[in-house]
């Protein structure tokens, strides 16, 4: 199945209402304006309701986690993502290569992490 970015989220504040973007830049901290969580950036599906993540992508959530332990490009920018490891869905994701992520771009896998 191929995926791509539904929609793109900052959360500068804690517990604040998230900011939406077309793009965004992306650097080995993750999002630019985001504040530091416990990876530089979340993952989820489309059905995850209430989410925190930064990017949502538009596929169910299972799909999304199947991904985990593999390396993907989105845009510009290289993520190794993995589990989240607790009750969260989706996925944690550290940046391998800094870019520019937009709305629309396809999520391919690149190499398997492991």
């Amino acid at each position: 199945m191929t995926m791509s970015v539904r929609s793109i989220h900052t959360f500068p504040e804690r517990r604040a209402a998230a900011h939406d973007h077309d793009s965004a830049e992306v650097a080995l901290a993750g999002l630019v304006g985001d504040r530091p969580k416990k990876a530089a950036v979340s993952v989820v599906g489309h059905d995850s309701p209430h989410t925190r993540a930064n990017l949502v992508l538009d596929a169910p959530t299972a799909e999304v986690e199947a991904l985990s332990g593999h390396v993907l490009r989105v845009g510009d920018v290289v993520l190794a993502v993995e589990s989240t490891g607790n009750a969260c869905a989706g996925l944690y994701a550290a940046v391998g290569h800094p870019g520019t992520v937009r709305v629309g771009d396809a999520v391919e896998v690149v190499e398997d992490a492991s």
